[in-house]
């Protein structure tokens, strides 16, 4: 492995200090972004049971909150369950908003390693291209150094590669991944707040978005005879 940085010359070092931080933040955003961490199955069933049962309590908020990013979402809500549906949607979407910024962290950081990375092995080619030329001298060439030059130029380029392409592919697949949890945490989200106001007022849901409502009739006067 020595051997192979020395042939490399001293700007693989910048390629492997950039590997490294892109291995991190694909390890730590594998961790993060799992479903069941972001999104825990059945938790909207669970909060809907508790609410039917009257369980619904500041404690339990708190838990709920601290227990994933759509119980912050959902906890959001409860605490504005009270208030008007529109107020309690921008209470949720407040909340969704910071917690995309949470999902999207560090996203960009290994974007721009997918970008910089071959761009990095071109400068270690350009390293190699110049101790190349400077291995013609006057008296002629200096195989030692112009095969150096040659190996520093070959091994930037393809680190560079090596490190560019599995960045790339992770980052499109944690945008994909990111996108595809936050659409299903909205629409749970709107299921939340539609089924907590019928809930709260079944017969008002019933006939305010059922059934029109009925408008009694007056009675015309009698007609004397």
């Amino acid at each position: 492995m020595f051997s192979l940085i020395q042939a490399a010359g001293w700007p693989i070092w910048f390629l492997i200090l950039t590997s490294l931080v892109a291995v991190a933040l694909i390890i730590e955003r594998f961790i993060t972004l799992r479903r069941a961490r972001v999104l825990p199955a059945n938790l909207l069933h669970e909060v809907l049971t508790l609410h039917k049962n009257r369980q619904i309590t500041p404690e339990m908020v708190q838990r709920l909150e601290a227990s994933s990013p759509l119980g912050r979402v959902f906890a959001s809500g409860l605490r504005q369950e009270s208030a008007p549906r529109d107020v309690m949607k921008e209470a949720m979407e407040e909340t969704g908003r910071a917690v995309a910024h949470e999902l999207e962290k560090y996203l960009s950081a290994l974007g721009t390693i997918a970008s910089m990375a071959p761009l990095m092995g071109l400068f270690g080619t350009i390293v190699g291209m110049i101790e190349i030329f400077g291995s013609q001298t006057p008296s002629g060439t200096n195989p030692q150094q112009l095969a150096h030059g040659i190996s520093v130029a070959l091994y930037n380029t393809a680190f560079g590669l090596v490190i560019a392409i599995p960045s790339m592919v992770c980052y499109r697949h944690f945008r994909t991944r990111v996108d595809s949890l936050l659409m299903e945490m909205e629409q749970q989200s709107l299921r939340l707040i539609d089924t907590l106001r019928v809930l709260r007022n079944p017969q008002g849901h019933s006939a305010g978005e059922g059934t029109p409502a009925r408008v009694p009739r007056s009675r015309a006067p009698a007609a004397k005879a």
